[in-house]
């Protein structure tokens, strides 16, 4: 990489912590600014305009065949760097040549299959699972979520920053919340062993570490399902316990899926379809699945009829009547 290309590196990385970003997002960005920095070696971005940036895209489709996803991941990154970093402002991009977006339905299983799924994983990963199921969380949500924002009293869920930065309400089921009680008790020792060894302090969002300096070491800062190793945080180098890794969990329903012999591929994301299509069947207003979801646009929760258990459409077959 050119001379200037670490340093300009640095400069992302710097306004993207500003800005407040995910460590996620940080890592996918600096990613694709990094391919793009060596495609075009050994000229610099700022030498380079619009034209540039729609072929790198365009070979991104035409010629490594990414999903759209991930090709508008890249022209967010290097919208960010000319932007936010290098000041300039790219003409719009027409003549970039997109990925198709394939049109998918979401794998969804019956009532009966979710509950062989869940009867096949047990301890933590069975109650992280009943809550991707039973409360429709997505995966990093389950992960990422505090002491703080589970109500056992009112059976209440809080997700904050979620998808596009939003907060939303949940219900959390009457059936976790024993198994959810003992985790929460858990996590209480565990923190207190924590704070005995000169630790105990987790990472905060955004600047909540300067405006409250001593939330970090509180209870209820804590995540529920903590990891089991201390490590070392990238953002600042400071040793601490942070969420257990998503990884765990995809590799349980994983093993279930396939010793419960399901063909269809299954992931811990299916159990958030399952939750909306399951309380769809069951006469939930869509507007209420709406905003338990924390989808933005109801036309993201109408997916779902699709797929309700009553045929295509919905339409009940003839020969059924």
């Amino acid at each position: 990489m050119q001379a200037g290309g670490p340093r300009l590196l640095e400069q992302v990385r710097g306004r993207l912590r500003l800005k407040h970003y995910s460590l996620r997002t940080e890592q996918a960005y600096l990613y694709w600014i990094r391919r793009y920095i060596r495609a075009y070696l050994p000229r610099h971005p700022r030498d380079l305009d619009g034209a540039a940036v729609e072929a790198f895209l365009t070979r991104l489709a035409t010629r490594d065949h990414v999903a759209a996803s991930t090709q508008n991941q890249a022209l967010s990154a290097l919208l960010f760097l000319y932007r936010e970093v290098l000041g300039v402002d790219l003409p719009w991009m027409e003549n970039v040549v997109r990925a198709r977006r394939p049109q998918r339905l979401p794998v969804v299983l019956s009532r009966a299959q979710v509950g062989q799924l869940l009867g096949l994983l047990a301890g933590r990963e069975a109650l992280m699972a009943g809550l991707l199921y039973g409360s429709g969380l997505r995966l990093m949500e389950c992960v990422r979520l505090r002491v703080k924002d589970v109500d056992l009293a009112r059976n209440e869920l809080t997700v904050r920053n979620g998808k596009g930065g939003k907060d939303r309400m949940t219900v959390l089921p009457a059936a976790l919340r024993e198994p959810l009680a003992r985790q929460l008790a858990g996590v209480r020792q565990l923190h207190a062993r924590d704070l005995a060894a000169g630790l105990g302090r987790v990472h905060l969002p955004h600047a909540l570490a300067r405006k409250y300096p001593n939330a970090a070491a509180e209870p209820g800062w804590q995540y529920v399902f903590p990891a089991t190793r201390i490590s070392v945080d990238p953002r600042d180098g400071v040793r601490r316990r942070h969420h257990i890794d998503e990884k765990v969990l995809q590799a349980a329903v994983r093993r279930a899926a396939l010793e419960a012999g399901f063909e269809r591929p299954v992931t811990p994301h299916t159990l958030r379809h399952c939750f909306a299509t399951h309380l769809l069947e069951a006469g939930a207003d869509i507007r209420t699945v709406q905003e338990l979801l924390g989808h933005k646009d109801v036309a993201t929760t109408q997916i779902y009829t699709h797929v309700l258990n009553r045929g295509a459409h919905g339409v009940v077959s003839p020969l059924d009547r």
